[in-house]
């Protein structure tokens, strides 16, 4: 056949002659751009606190917070390589401040959250109120919120970042500021714990020029391990687990009942010894960590043991199987709060 009239040389010569001008064919990669199922370069991964806190404390006596803004180890996906990124949609770091120390006051458009993994005292002041920080808690930073992190208490302060630095940076809509030079601390506008007696008791302020120094959508920042812990156990005293998730909550922003920020959601769950979950997939990748007990995750085809503060991510639509030898409690946290919003979240019980 003649070169010239042969149909694939002739859309080859097609494609060279649109690429100059930036156009290309959809019919050569509609495939691998509509999957028929989620098609995440995300791997799973487990990473031992002890590990990382080791690196960690021999990074805190090398830099100081001041000069780092935040001292914090990425924990970055082996399938994201150079992304600093956990997952396609969140980041997640361990960041150390040690006695004494202050943590700058930055906001940003990112949305953060902290989950406490050592340590009781240092604070996170959010808008100038400080949330007293112990094992365990969850403590917000929604976007564009004043914040800064500081240590009165005798020991190291370690605790979890989790944002939506990817998701930012896919809308290309990051923006930050910091306080002036100098400055370090925002201004003390509200005692400890005022935030919490406010809105953390299913009540709300009735008059708007009591409620108007937080942001009416996203009021509440601290959610105690004390009672968030507490809940967990009424809930597993006075009913059965369910079986593909175990005795599981959700932590929720009290002013629309929805999830606490508007890209991440976050949740605990409980299982009893001797339990293990149905496989279950779903749409958002999650970071678990190990607050109590021991068991093992089984994530597609790998195992991965699991120990207190080890830190296991979750891939899209990966199936996941929990078991626990002890009373394995879990805190995890997803993208599903803004896949929800897009219509884009699912799952499937197996």
């Amino acid at each position: 056949m003649d070169g010239t009239n042969d149909p694939k040389a002739l859309l080859q010569g097609l494609y060279a002659e649109m690429a100059p001008q930036h156009l290309f064919p959809l019919w050569e990669v509609l495939h691998a751009l509509v999957t028929p199922t989620p098609a995440s370069p995300v791997q799973p991964h487990l990473w031992h606190y002890d590990t990382a806190r080791d690196h960690l404390l021999r990074a805190g006596d090398l830099i100081t917070a001041e000069q780092a803004e935040r001292r914090v180890l990425i924990l970055e996906n082996p399938g994201l390589p150079g992304t600093s990124s956990v997952t396609t949609s969140l980041y997640a770091g361990l960041q150390l401040i040690l006695p004494g120390e202050v943590a700058p006051c930055h906001r940003h458009t990112q949305c953060a959250l902290r989950f406490v993994m050592e340590g009781d005292g240092a604070f996170t002041a959010l808008d100038g109120e400080k949330a007293v920080m112990r094992p365990f808690d969850l403590v917000l930073t929604p976007n564009w919120q004043w914040h800064d992190h500081g240590n009165a208490s005798g020991a190291p302060m370690i605790w979890l970042d989790g944002l939506d630095i990817p998701t930012v940076r896919h809308f290309a809509a990051s923006f930050a500021e910091r306080l002036p030079d100098g400055v370090m601390a925002h201004p003390e506008t509200a005692p400890a714990g005022d935030t919490a007696a406010r809105y953390g008791r299913n009540l709300r302020p009735f008059a708007d020029t009591q409620a108007a120094r937080r942001p009416r959508s996203l009021p509440l920042f601290h959610y105690p391990y004390a009672e968030w812990r507490d809940s967990l156990a009424a809930m597993a005293r006075n009913g059965d687990p369910d079986p593909h998730l175990g005795h599981a909550l959700e932590f929720v922003n009290p002013a629309d009942g929805g999830p606490v920020m508007p890209t991440i959601a976050a949740h605990v769950r409980l299982l009893p010894a001797g339990f293990a979950t149905r496989p279950r997939r779903a749409t958002d990748a999650m970071v678990l960590v190990v607050v109590e007990g021991q068991g093992t995750a089984r994530v597609g085809e790998q195992d991965f043991a699991l120990a207190p503060r080890d830190l296991l991510v979750v891939p899209s639509w990966a199936s996941l199987t929990l078991a626990a030898e002890r009373d394995l409690v879990l805190f995890g946290y997803s993208d599903a709060a803004a896949q929800q919003k897009l219509g884009l979240w699912r799952e499937a019980r197996l």
